[in-house]
């Protein structure tokens, strides 16, 4: 089936079977289809929490408005963006780009003083606003994954980000709550995944110039 037709059946999940759970490796799938997503200059200014213990859910469900997709999804996944993009963040890109490619870290001299001018030039509220952009891109690459493996993937953004950071304990790590996804498979009595699909059509969606 193509990702067309798994992008049909997708839906907005609001009640999740809890018995049923996605396998290591479709987790691991999953994970490398965000690792792989596009990122601004490739610095992937993010992390990605995979929270699956229940106790942990449970507070987050409090901190989430009681949304039950928080607690009975297979995982949660909460993307949480950097709050400091400083020189030493640009440097370490460097240093990773340099290792991988296997190329001397002076050659790559003129691409580091365009990420660090790019860092240095932003004020840090641009540069988290910037970072919550960044999670979005990932987002949609694990529901368009979760889609290709037949797993459902509910993105969400009712939730209080402050309460999410103190449950997480994301402050500490340098980190702040950006958006979630409930990952898992629908229950057979969600109502929301048995409507039909709503779209605008393509001839009101697109401009062709």
């Amino acid at each position: 089936m193509s990702l067309i037709d798994q992008l049909q059946k997708r839906a907005a999940v609001k009640k999740f079977d809890p018995s049923k759970k996605i396998n290591a490796g479709q987790l691991d799938q999953l994970l490398s289809a965000i690792q792989l997503a596009p990122s601004s200059y490739g610095l992937q200014s993010f992390k990605v929490i995979v929270v699956q213990d229940a106790e942990t859910r449970q507070k987050l469900r409090a901190a989430g408005y009681n949304q039950p997709q928080i607690t009975d999804s297979s995982a949660l996944f909460v993307f949480a963006s950097l709050t400091s993009l400083d020189e030493a963040f640009g440097k370490k890109f460097i240093d990773l780009v340099a290792d991988i490619r296997s190329v001397e870290r002076e050659s790559l001299a003129g691409y580091e003083q365009m990420i660090l001018g790019r860092l240095s030039s932003h004020t840090d509220e641009q540069k988290l606003a910037w970072s919550h952009k960044q999670t979005y891109i990932a987002l949609g690459v694990l529901v368009s994954e979760a889609a290709e493996l037949g797993i459902d993937a509910a993105p969400m953004e009712g939730f209080d980000a402050a309460q999410f950071d103190e449950i997480l304990g994301l402050k500490e790590l340098g980190l702040t709550t950006s958006v979630i996804a409930a990952v898992g498979y629908r229950a057979d009595d969600d109502v929301y995944s048995k409507m039909l699909k709503v779209r605008r059509p393509k001839s009101e969606l697109f401009i062709h110039v």
